[in-house]
């Protein structure tokens, strides 16, 4: 029996948005926007050391009282895309991260959600074998509230995003590519 082609349509996902014109910057001592992720930032069941990559932020506006990060994977073959790491709760007065700050826990004071590999932690890049270079889109968030209410380590992305609306007051993002 032949076997069938099947086509997928793309999904847009869409998410909050921040008020017109209210951006932050984002950029990356671990891979410049549009670069490749080295391999001490992807999974390690693709061969590398999954630490979270090294992040820093500028611009947040006045009011911000706490920021929440996530990394997602528009091209994952899901039609949902993938959420690889979700953290909030990151005080005000922060504008960066370390590189593995959020590998196998949350950064300090902050708290993490659950992620499509089913850990509250960061889940470095891993694309099936023979997909391509895939995208992934690190945002920042400013938010206008401590927390993200009402989530917790079993919140799943959709849930987060879904939860910070109306408290976003900024956001910016960073692209990385990864891909077999």
């Amino acid at each position: 029996m032949p076997s069938a082609s099947v086509e997928y349509e793309t999904v847009a996902v869409r998410a909050p948005q921040p008020p017109k014109g209210k951006s932050l910057t984002v950029t990356s001592e671990s891979f410049s926007d549009g670069g490749e992720i080295g391999l001490e930032y992807v999974s390690a069941g693709d061969g590398g050391k999954n630490r979270s990559p090294q992040l820093t932020w500028g611009g947040a506006p006045p009011g911000t009282k706490s920021f929440a990060i996530t990394c997602f994977d528009p091209d994952a073959p899901t039609g949902s895309g993938y959420w690889h790491w979700l953290v909030w709760g990151i005080p005000a007065s922060a504008t960066r991260l370390d590189a593995g700050a959020g590998t196998g826990h949350s950064p300090p004071g902050a708290h993490g959600g659950y992620n499509d590999a089913g850990t509250a932690s960061y889940e470095g890049p891993g694309p099936p074998k023979g997909d391509g270079d895939h995208r992934y889109v690190f945002t920042v968030y400013a938010l206008d509230v401590d927390t993200v209410k009402g989530a917790s380590e079993k919140t799943t992305g959709a849930g987060v995003i879904f939860r910070m609306r109306g408290h976003l007051l900024a956001s910016g993002s960073l692209t990385g590519r990864f891909g077999h």
